[in-house]
């Protein structure tokens, strides 16, 4: 996939304590992608868990959408430096869907339409850490920031919160994503800066 998005660039302000380091508050919604945006219709959407052999649990947006949802207010940080606060989304936690299954592995490898994946510990994808978001703002999440669903994992970067979220695949073993194999981090904590490998 070529890289066709520019980062962005600004200033802190001076009551910026809820910041981690090195990032400026932005109240725009920064459009950033990989690659060009899919536009998958209802009718064709789903999530599915695997485990590299067997598929776990598979919905269809009528049974997404009939799962507990949540609404909630959280701060999303960029790894190009800005950062949104107080960003209200609508989605369906991560310990609903991973409820009830049987499994020892501790990462998962998140899949997008489009074929981007990131990974990210199954420990911060649960007690309400992480969502599938579908809502943004009291609207449907628009297709230039995920829509229709996108994961939502808001204390990592904000790659980690990948959009067009398809489904995962859990693992014994990390591995790395679409951008950590790029260069980025393979956690991504934007408290302790760890934007690219090595940091």
């Amino acid at each position: 996939m070529a890289i066709i998005s520019r980062g962005f660039s600004g200033r802190r302000g001076a009551g910026d304590a809820k910041l981690p380091p090195g990032q400026y508050i932005t109240t725009d919604f920064p459009v950033l992608s990989a690659g060009p945006t899919p536009h998958v219709p209802f009718d064709q959407w789903e999530f599915a868990i695997d485990d590299g052999a067997h598929v776990l649990n598979r919905c269809n947006w009528k049974s997404f959408r009939d799962l507990p949802a949540e609404r909630f207010t959280t701060d999303i940080h960029c790894v190009t430096r800005w950062s949104k606060l107080g960003t209200s989304w609508e989605g369906v936690s991560l310990d609903t869907m991973l409820a009830d299954l049987n499994s020892d592995a501790r990462y998962s490898m998140v899949h997008s339409y489009g074929g981007y994946t990131t990974n990210v510990p199954l420990e911060d994808l649960k007690n309400r850490r992480a969502w599938v978001a579908f809502r943004f703002d009291g609207q449907d999440l628009a297709p230039e920031h995920g829509g229709p669903a996108r994961l939502l994992v808001p204390h990592l970067y904000f790659w980690k919160s990948a959009k067009w979220v398809q489904g995962m695949t859990l693992m014994p073993q990390n591995k790395p994503g679409f951008w950590e194999a790029n260069g980025y981090h393979i956690y991504g904590d934007p408290w302790r800066e760890q934007r690219y490998s090595g940091e």
